[in-house]
């Protein structure tokens, strides 16, 4: 769902960097994760916007350190929790290792991984050689997905991918 920033004041409220259009589940719980460490539940106990970002009160976590020891740990939701993706929408996750083709059919690679740098997604594609074609995944680049099959279209603008497949 995102990740944890820095503290915001004094009594543990922390920012998130929030990439799920599922809003924050205050009454609810998220689970946070450090790197190397497993998931830890934190019920929520009251969430607000600050400058276009989340802030969040988390149980259990009262004072500015306490918020610091979760800065960079990564937010997740149970699946169950979720509203299920749209006709046209599919989890990110179940695309992982999925085909990716041009709309004529053209195979580029496979989805690697995602990245979110400066708040855009970012479709870390692996070609037949293993190189790396990082894609901006918008929604008017893509032309159909089909997670249950493993395939996604895409229609990049003229020249978005030449410097990778050149």
């Amino acid at each position: 769902m995102g990740s944890i920033g820095r503290p915001h004041g004094l009594m543990g409220e922390v920012g998130a960097r929030w990439e799920g259009e599922t809003p924050v589940p205050v009454g609810g719980k998220i689970w946070l994760q450090a790197e190397g460490e497993d998931p830890r539940p934190f019920e929520v106990q009251a969430a607000r916007v600050h400058r276009g970002y989340p802030l969040i009160s988390l149980a259990g976590i009262d004072d500015r350190d306490k918020a610091e020891a979760l800065r960079g740990t990564r937010i997740f939701m149970p699946r169950s929790e979720l509203p299920p993706p749209g006709e046209d929408e599919a989890w990110l996750e179940d695309l992982i290792g999925a085909d990716i083709l041009l709309e004529d059919g053209k195979r580029i690679g496979v989805l690697d991984h995602i990245e979110y740098p400066a708040g855009q997604e970012i479709w870390a594609i692996k070609d037949e050689a293993s190189r790396e074609i990082l894609f901006p995944a918008r929604p008017e680049f893509i032309a159909s997905i089909d997670a249950a099959g493993g395939e996604v279209r895409i229609a990049p603008p003229p020249g978005l991918l030449d410097i990778y497949l050149a």
